[in-house]
């Protein structure tokens, strides 16, 4: 063998020797974990508690950062301009990964191809909930309500599926509501609370909290049919045939990212996701696991950006 041959051949296996020890190292830092929603919202507290459990498995911390903003679009542009490396990922609940692409007129990526899609983690539902007080005590009544203070009745959202869903309810029942926009949803439940809005849609974990507390009531669920975490409040299809509206989280990484690296992460969520100390840690905040294969999460986003854009255009949102 010439002398140039072997060296190229010499250094060819190096890069692919250092190429398969890299893979094999990862990770060897902490692991940054944008959340495009503020602390205390459902994405954050999902990210904390599958996190926690994540640094666990990969024997590295995984750092949850909130950057919220833009309906997520403020932590989904960090995340695609990173090195796609797997030590930085974005958290998102469906906003950034599928909904933003009806709600923005002018979103600066697309989700079906500047993401690595790694795993899906869980779905939940939200709440229909007022205050305590207000004089309301089920969906038949808050419609009317609203049918008799025409244009004064509030809501506020904090996420595209709260966004959609006080749209559909308007839709379904005929109404119309003052919409309020937020940075995050525990941000419109204090208003609800403090008397500033009549009613949000809370993710379970917030409005678990609220109702056991006695500061607000639950008036239905957004899924089609009744949630087992809150048994005892009723669906809204079940006054508005037709409402079903869930929210769901998943960890991408920016476009890129290698293989290997994409199916240890994979795996530790998945781990992470069926531990047992998890079931109780996962029903306490409302989420219900939805492992899901790259593959199979690359292809939901993209059902769900089909779905979603359905639903705000039957709601008749026009994108801002």
């Amino acid at each position: 063998m010439k002398r140039s041959t072997f060296l190229a051949a010499a250094g060819l296996a190096l890069a692919c020797a250092a190429t398969g020890a890299s893979a094999q190292a990862f990770p060897s830092k902490p692991i940054r974990m944008l959340v495009p929603f503020p602390a205390g919202a459902a994405t954050d507290m999902a990210a904390r508690v599958i996190g926690q459990q994540l640094s666990a498995s990969l024997g590295q911390p995984v750092v949850i950062e909130n950057k919220p903003g833009a309906g997520g679009s403020i932590a989904a542009m960090e995340v695609i301009r990173s090195a796609p490396d797997g030590y930085t990922l974005l958290f998102s609940s469906n906003s950034a990964l599928a909904s933003n692409v009806a709600l923005l007129k002018n979103i600066p990526y697309d989700p079906n191809k500047d993401f690595t899609p790694i795993a899906g983690t869980g779905e939940t539902v939200l709440v229909l909930l007022v205050k305590s007080g207000f004089p309301v005590k089920n969906v038949k009544e808050l419609v009317a309500y609203i049918k008799t203070h025409p244009g004064k009745v509030s809501a506020g959202y904090g996420s595209s599926s709260s966004q959609i869903s006080i749209a559909t309810l308007d839709k379904l029942a005929g109404t119309q509501t003052l919409l309020v926009p937020y940075k995050g949803i525990p941000l419109a439940v204090n208003d609800v609370l403090g008397g500033t809005l009549d009613y949000t849609f809370a993710d379970v974990g917030n409005a678990l909290a609220q109702v056991k507390g006695g500061n607000m009531r639950a008036l239905g669920v957004t899924s089609r049919k009744r949630t087992p975490l809150m048994a005892d409040v009723p669906a809204i299809a079940e006054v508005l045939p037709g409402f079903d509206i869930t929210a769901w989280f998943g960890i991408v990484g920016p476009a890129g990212m290698p293989r290997e690296v994409v199916d240890k992460l994979n795996a530790a969520t998945t781990q992470a996701l069926k531990a047992p100390e998890m079931k109780d840690k996962l029903a306490g905040i409302g989420l219900t696991p939805m492992p899901m294969a790259p593959e199979q999460l690359k292809a939901f986003i993209g059902t769900e950006v089909v779905k979603w854009t359905r639903l705000a255009r039957e709601a008749n949102i026009q994108p801002e």
